[in-house]
């Protein structure tokens, strides 16, 4: 598992190195053309570097600085050899992966050797001066009839050493700052023991002092001889454990007092709490008292208020049949105007009749008079008499009919206008008993609304007579358990060792 994983941290590094890579070809522009140029002058490259290099070792062996890394020839050939292979890559302006993973390499061989940025980047100054006037030597026509023409032009040249100056540029860039990577974390180790040793003088120093505080003995103080930077360190832990020292000896004394105190407390709160205990059982028999008066008084109101509603509906029946009545006696005396207004008629119908007779008798006494030529006229008479008699009889009838009616006809007003008295009687009547049931249902809704108050209010001090049993008894309760804390508190104080 282990291999895996550092098989995939690898695989990481080589990814961001590579990654890292581009974007420092991308900052100094060197593009694929920088790259195609290079290429037109690998020969003459790979053919002077050993010789740059040889200048370059020279160099080396002559400065002190320098020569410490390098103590015998088989380490410079060693070296040497290194270079040339890697400038290969280089002259072939072959920046790939591999070329990343090597640079790496590199930056952290000279960090680990302590080999400075400084002699990297004048060893690349001596290669490169070599290099560069080789180059131009080498592609710089010569004068004379049968020279040779140069492989590539003078433009192409220039080219060329401006991209292999991006090419060494980008190697000492990277290169240098892996170094300065590697440098970094070598100065962080360098902390990091640094700090771990002085941990460890810490934790030797003040172990023993801690142990005790640890074993709860306040009784011992540091005198131990220190460096200077950790006197006050000692000063404050001596003065903390003093500081513990009086105010767990200020704790005991209080727990003490509390341990009296909560005693007091938790027999003081256990007669409070059986009496609210029998109070709360009588207020819970008035509450059911008064709840049952409540629905009492509630249901007779109600009672009345439906006694109300049938009154008013007795009320108002009376009143349509009062309002009946009054319509009778009118239509009564329309009957009685219609009576006289009748017999008037039948007085005229007798009277024509009286004369239709008289004109038929003088009818006939002139038919008799004209003898045979008044026959017609004598049987006209005699039926116009008789049809006087009949109708004569008729209005007699008539009227003595009317007469009759008449007489009953006053008799119902006079029985309907005794009846509509005693309806307004009654009306009236009922219209009092109405607003003494409105009244008596309007006392009664307040007395409902005032004993429900009353039941609320008894309810609510039944429900705080409660809560205030229970939180007496918490009271009660939370005091024995402080009672009981606080002794265990001065227990665990008599483990300390104060003096």
């Amino acid at each position: 598992m282990n291999s895996i994983s550092t098989e995939i941290r690898h695989s990481q590094n080589r990814a961001q190195d590579f990654a890292d890579l581009e974007y420092r070809r991308k900052f100094m522009n060197l593009t694929d053309a920088d790259c195609a140029s290079i290429r037109l002058i690998k020969d003459i490259i790979d053919c002077e570097l050993p010789i740059a290099l040889d200048v370059f070792y020279e160099q080396v062996r002559k400065t002190p600085e320098t020569n410490h890394f390098f103590s015998s020839e088989p380490k410079i050939a060693h070296a040497k050899q290194a270079q040339q292979n890697h400038w290969k890559n280089i002259s072939s302006a072959n920046f790939d992966q591999n070329y990343a993973e090597k640079v790496h390499t590199i930056g952290s061989v000279h960090a680990k050797i302590g080999l400075e940025p400084r002699w990297y980047i004048g060893g690349y100054a001596i290669v490169l001066d070599h290099l560069i006037h080789s180059i131009v030597n080498e592609c710089t026509p010569k004068p004379g009839l049968f020279t040779k023409k140069p492989a590539i032009s003078m433009e192409q040249m220039g080219n060329a050493l401006a991209s292999l100056c991006k090419a060494v540029m980008l190697e000492m860039d990277l290169t240098i700052s892996v170094y300065l990577e590697e440098a970094e974390k070598a100065r962080q180790k360098s902390r990091d023991e640094v700090i771990q040793k002085e941990q460890a003088f810490v934790a030797d120093s003040f172990g023993i002092i801690l142990s005790e505080v640890a074993e709860r003995n306040l009784s011992q103080k540091m005198d131990k001889e220190l460096p200077p930077a950790y006197i006050p360190m000692r000063d404050n832990l001596n003065g903390a454990i003093q500081s513990l020292r009086e105010t767990l000896g200020i704790v005991s004394d209080t727990t003490e007092t509390i341990d009296i105190t909560a005693d007091e407390i938790n027999s003081a709160a256990q007669n409070l709490a059986h009496r609210t205990e029998q109070q709360a059982v009588s207020v819970e028999k008035t509450a059911a008292a008064v709840e049952e008066i409540t629905a009492t008084v509630t249901s007779t109101a109600a009672r009345v208020a439906e006694a109300n509603t049938f009154v008013n509906d007795c009320q108002n029946i009376t009143e349509q049949f009062g309002v009946m009545i009054n319509r009778a006696t009118a239509a009564m005396s329309e009957i009685e105007r219609s009576s006289e207004a009748i017999s008037k008629i039948t007085n005229v119908m007798s009277n024509i009749a009286i004369q239709t007779n008289l004109l038929a008798l003088n009818t006939g006494v002139e038919a008799a008079r004209a003898g045979e030529a008044g026959s017609g006229f004598r049987v006209l008479a005699q039926e116009i008499r008789d049809l006087a008699n009949r109708a004569g009889n008729a209005s007699k009838e008539v009227k003595e009919l009317v007469e009759t009616s008449r007489g009953q006809v006053l008799s119902g007003v006079s029985i309907m206008g005794e009846a509509g008295h005693a309806i307004s009687t009654i009306i009236s009547s009922v219209a009092d008993i109405g607003d003494h049931l409105k009244a008596i249902a309007q006392a009664a809704s307040e007395q409902a609304t005032a004993l429900q108050e009353v039941n609320n209010a008894v309810s609510t001090i039944d429900q705080g007579t409660r809560q205030n049993a229970a939180m007496v008894e918490k009271t009660s309760a939370a005091s024995s358990d402080m009672a009981q804390q606080a002794r265990q508190l001065k227990g665990l104080l008599n483990e300390f060792t104060l003096e």
